[in-house]
Parts: C-alpha cells; structure tokens; sequence
C-alpha cells in the first residue's frame, strides 16, 4: 500500500471514529408525556366533603315536667302527624312553674305568627320560582336559552317547592307545640293529673328514640327526633376563599355516596359568617357551610351519609383549553413547554377560568398544540423529548 493510500485510508477511519464519538456523545431526548390543547366542555367546581340530613328534622320533648312511659316506637318507624309517641304522667303545676309556662305559651304563640309568616313568605317564592320555570321552558323550546339555564330553573322550582313544605311543617310544629302549653295549663294544680299523650306535629319516621325507658324527665328533655329521609339536604364546608365565588342557585354535584350515578341538587344558602376549623395538618382555616337541596335522592340515601360534593361555579360548553398539568409558573406569568420538531420549547400563555383537568386558554398558544406534561426539571428550553 503506498503512502498516499496510506493516508487516505487512516483519515477515513479517523473520521469514522470521530463520527461515532460525535454520535455516541449527542444528549439522548428525556422521555415526556404529552397532552393537546383542544376545544371542548370546562367546568370549574369547588370541591368538599360533605353530609346529607333531614331538611326538617322534629325533636318532640317532654312539654313538662313528669314520668315519660316506656316509648314503644322503633328507629325508621313511620308515624303520622297527631299521633301518641310518648305518654306522660306530669306533675301538678305550682304557681310559680304555672307562670313560667304562661310565659313559655306566650312565647309559643309568637314562634308560630312567624313561622306561618314564613310559610306564606315561602309559598310567594314557590310562585315566583313556577313562574321562572315556565317562561325560560318556553324560551328554551324556541332557542332563546341554553339548557344550563333551564337546568338551573327546574332546580330553582323544585327547592322552592321543598322550602314550602318545609315551611309548612314547621308551621304545623309550632301549632302543636302551642297546644301542648295549653294542654298543660288546663292540668291546674290538681295533685292526680292522668298520663297525657305526647303527640307528633308532623307526618314523618323516627330518626332516633332518646328515652327508650320509664324514668322522670324535667321539661324540654328530648323523647324523639321525627323527620321525612326522603326529603334530604347536603351540607358541606368550604374555605372563605371559595365561598366568595359561590352563590344560591348554583349546580351541585354528589359523588362517593355509594352508588354508581352522580346525584344533582341545588345551593339554598351559603353561611353568613365564617367559622375557624384546624386541618388534618394542623391548619387553622377559615370555613363557610354551603347548604343545597338534593334532587330525586335514591331510596338508599339517607341521614348522615358522607358524599363528595362538587359545587359548579363556572361552566362553557365548548371553549380553548389547556391541560392543567403542563402548567407551570415562569416569574408573574404562567408558561408551558409546547413540542415542536422534537424538542421543548418554552412559551408563555394567558389563561383563565382554571378546574382540575382543563384551564381556560386565552392566549399563547393553538388548537392542535402538543404540550409537555407534568415537566420535570431535566426539561427546559430547547431540551431534545421524545413522547413516551
């Protein structure tokens, strides 16, 4: 082989092997997962764990001071309104407890002018909400609504409808308590009272039986809880900062409850004052009750029951998005990592509205974008990826 060979020959595999080393030092791409921005439905809730109960839960006490009988009736026992659920063998009134119930008669009196007040005040809401669902029902059938709203007005009309009975029944309850004090001033003083019968104000089931045995009761002390299980409200606490965003009428989402739908009901009433709760970590936080009104609850659903509570505070049909995952914060803006010819390129975006899954995008970026998700810091900008 001659010299010139020679050369030519070792510069070829020179070359070979500075290419190999070229090649065998080039970065490898950092394994991503990757998700697309895209149009579709956003939704943004307030998530809190939540209890159902009895939306007029009954608690029949002794209206006097005496021997309560063996009460015979069980838990889930149905009992109509005007019905004997408790015997009682009173004491004679002394003058001074007779005037003490005077005044207790008195103060009876006044709690049921309110709540017959409150009940004709409920029964104007019931016609008001009636009158709401049928004007946006006849817009929603000529396209003048979407079906969020009618949604939303079905909702509004039925708790209103449950508002007045609830009402209703506690116009009742405080009729029969009024006639309890009266009851008991007819005794007098007489020293051989017979038993009298404690009766239900209101249609309902036993909830719960407080004094199961004979035994001598002072006044007010608590025989039975009545209420309706079917009739159900939900009750969930939130942080301050998030009650701010929700108001009455709102969307409510039941999940976790043990079954295998998603149940709906409606805010009523978000708490005028805040209360101080310590977390699981030790926390001191600011908490609201959220109150709402559950739709159609299954048979299985009663008092007590835990639910995961999903309150809507923000709803698009169709709307840009972004997946929350890649994003990220980047000084005072938010920023993602959008891929392009293999490799992560940094982009600032302006987003909106933000849920668990989606944030709202306004600006930054394309339908049809493919971003990085969930990026770890061995991603930057101009970092080689490659879709796992």
């Amino acid at each position: 082989m001659t010299t010139r060979r020679k050369r030519i020959f070792y510069g070829a595999v020179a070359v070979l092997v500075l290419v190999w080393i070229l090649w065998a030092m080039r970065p490898s791409p950092v394994e991503i997962e990757a998700g697309t921005v895209s149009r579709g439905p956003m939704r943004v809730t307030v998530d809190a764990e939540g209890r159902t109960r009895v939306v007029d839960q009954y608690t029949i006490s002794a209206p006097l001071a005496g021997v309560v009988s063996r009460i015979q009736l069980q838990q889930g026992d149905s009992v109509r309104a005007g019905t004997i659920v408790a015997r009682l063998t009173p004491v004679p009134l002394d003058p001074a407890t007779r005037a003490q119930t005077q005044a207790q008669l008195t103060a009876a009196a006044a709690l049921y002018q309110a709540a017959e007040a409150a009940a004709e005040e409920a029964r104007q809401v019931l016609e008001s909400a009636r009158r709401t669902a049928e004007r946006t029902r006849a817009l929603h059938e000529v396209g003048g609504v979407s079906r969020q709203e009618l949604d939303r007005a079905e909702l509004a009309l039925a708790s209103a409808e449950r508002q007045q009975e609830a009402a209703r029944s506690r116009a009742r309850a405080a009729a029969a308590d009024v006639e309890a004090i009266r009851a008991l001033l007819a005794l007098g003083t007489d020293q051989r009272a017979e038993a009298i019968g404690v009766r239900a104000p209101v249609s309902g089931r036993v909830l719960r039986v407080h004094e199961r045995s004979q035994r001598a009761v002072p006044a007010g002390t608590p025989l039975i809880d009545l209420g309706d299980p079917t009739v159900l409200e939900v009750a969930a606490d939130v942080l301050s900062t998030d009650a701010v965003r929700i108001q009455p009428g709102n969307p409510m989402l039941l999940e976790d409850w043990g079954g295998p739908d998603t149940l709906r009901a409606i805010v009523r009433t978000v708490g005028p004052g805040a209360f101080t709760r310590v977390s699981a970590l030790g926390v001191e936080e600011q908490r609201v009750e959220i109150t709402g009104d559950l739709r159609d609850p299954p048979p299985a659903l009663g008092d007590g029951y835990r639910v995961t509570t999903r309150i809507v505070v923000w709803e698009q049909a169709t709307e840009l998005r972004v997946p929350t995952a890649a994003l990220f914060r980047q000084d005072d803006a938010w920023a993602v990592f959008r891929v392009e010819d293999d490799r992560a390129r940094l982009r600032r975006v302006r987003i909106g509205e933000r849920g668990t899954e989606w944030a709202q995008l306004l600006e930054g970026l394309e339908e049809g974008d493919l971003v990085v998700l969930y990026p770890s810091d061995r991603v930057a900008d101009e970092t080689l990826v490659r879709v796992r």
